[in-house]
């Protein structure tokens, strides 16, 4: 396996970008308008209405980038360590999910997954199931710790009841596991009503084609005059932004930065260049199918993954059999890690746009795709597979690096902003599957519990801040 070269990029990388003043304040500045940065804008604008939140996007609409490009799939919680927080935010994404399906009429389906084992396998869906029985309720669950129904429930399948499930699947498959919470979605639907929710709010502001070009930590002033834009009697976060060759700052009370595949790039622009945080990027094809080989399937088909050292090191589910809301069989995503070739390196931040070059589906992929496909449903014909789509996900360790939780990451503008809770800086770094099935869950999670002390120390008290500006709300063009 040939070695993967993490970029190290920074915003403004290049300096071409000099620091400015803010012009306003802002609440809540998210930075990145996919299915996670809508849901923390969401879930803020609804819970504190009178506070400005707004979302910055550099796209000129929502979820381009990986949120538009995954399977759809709401996932149940089934593969990863029962204590990490993948399985916390899927397990209560999943629900919240669903029920938002639900309450505002989005498309979805729960047709349940079939996870299929091989009698090599045998051992880890087993795993699965036992683990699945076992898991507890997550927090902030109605009645969570006091509940007596499982959390994932799942079923072993006999060998007769696997056949008469899908009598297509190999005769090598000896083990299954049915899993039905499993689901999909219209995941464009479901991001639709988050940005209407935005919208619709008092104070939330949704700011497409705006891309932000620099972060630095504000420390408050001492003086309350003089000088251009806002003197500021607290700490925050200075954002730059460009919109349509034009440069705006703002003030940021508090950052949230929900930028995916630039997440880490983001949090580099203010790290040492030592403990800057190297990005890596895996890409994923996935082709449709119309051929022979999967008569009557009504449900999802996943194969083992492939684990590695232990049962948890796997660097993607295996390509899968899924299908979308019309019945439209896919297989997807492989896994091809991707880095920029010497020739492509600039040294700027541009650098970290490379993978947007492999984003153009091609049939190179498909004889690995069949060959994956065929070790669990033989009689699907490589002449029925077409390229799709392409989706690039983020990864924080290389191939063979183990398990790899999502991590959320606060930072602060100075020492007494650390000291009193204040001022946050939020990175979600690593947010790749399960990620849009656990999207209101971990809004639910950095709106509830890790903006919490800020949040209620500003409710007990508001601090007096004191602006030269002619408005308090940001004003964009």
């Amino acid at each position: 396996m040939r070695a993967i070269k993490g970029l190290t990029r920074a915003l403004n990388d290049s300096g071409r970008f000099k620091y400015k003043d803010p012009e306003s304040v802002v609440d809540y500045v998210i930075v990145g308008g996919g299915v996670v940065g809508l849901a923390i804008a969401q879930r803020l604008s609804q819970r504190f209405p009178s506070k400005s939140t707004f979302l910055l996007e550099r796209h000129t609409r929502a979820g381009e980038e990986t949120s538009s490009r995954n399977s759809e799939v709401i996932h149940s919680g089934l593969y990863y360590p029962p204590a990490s927080l993948k399985t916390r935010v899927c397990l209560r994404g999943r629900d919240l999910m669903y029920e938002r399906c639900k309450a505002y009429n989005i498309p979805y389906k729960q047709v349940g997954k079939l996870v299929v084992a091989t009698k090599d396998q045998r051992p880890y869906v087993e795993g699965l199931h036992a683990k699945s029985l076992k898991l507890d309720w997550p927090a902030h669950s109605p009645t969570a710790g006091a509940r007596e129904d499982l959390v994932l429930p799942t079923r072993l399948l006999s060998r007769e009841e696997i056949r008469e499930m899908d009598p297509d699947l190999s005769e090598d498959i000896v083990a299954a596991l049915w899993c039905p919470k499993t689901g999909i979605v219209d995941s464009h639907s479901f991001m639709e009503s988050l940005e209407k929710d935005i919208l619709d709010s008092e104070g939330g502001e949704l700011v497409f084609a705006s891309e932000v070009v620099r972060i630095d930590p504000y420390r408050k002033s001492a003086a309350a005059e003089g000088g251009a834009g806002v003197m500021a009697a607290e700490d925050g976060w200075v954002v730059q932004a460009a919109s349509e060759g034009e440069g705006y700052a703002i003030l940021a009370r508090n950052l949230i930065n929900a930028t995916g595949l630039s997440s880490a790039m983001v949090l580099n622009s203010f790290l040492p260049r030592e403990k800057r945080i190297p990005m890596l990027y895996a890409r994923g094809s996935y082709a449709s199918y119309h051929g022979p080989g999967v008569s009557n399937v009504k449900h999802l088909i996943y194969p083992c993954p492939h684990t590695g050292t232990n049962t948890h090191a796997f660097e993607s589910l295996g390509t899968h059999l899924t299908l979308d809301l019309r019945g439209k069989i896919r297989f997807g995503p492989d896994i091809e890690w991707i880095d920029p070739s010497e020739s492509e390196i600039k040294g700027t931040e541009d650098d970290a746009d490379f993978w947007t070059k492999h984003l153009i589906p091609d049939d190179t992929r498909l004889p690995d795709i069949h060959q994956a496909v065929t070790s669990y449903l033989p009689g699907v014909a490589l002449e029925g597979l077409q390229p799709d789509y392409v989706g690039i996900r983020p990864k924080l360790i290389p191939p063979g690096g183990g398990f790899q939780d999502f991590l959320i990451r606060t930072d602060y503008p100075s020492a007494d902003a650390e000291r009193n809770h204040d001022n946050l800086m939020v990175s979600l770094l690593g947010i790749e599957s399960p990620g849009l099935t656990s999207s209101l869950a971990i809004a639910e999670m950095v709106v509830e519990d890790v903006l919490a002390d800020d949040v209620d120390a500003s409710r007990r008290c508001r601090r007096k801040c004191i602006f030269r500006l002619r408005e308090t709300r940001c004003k964009i063009k």
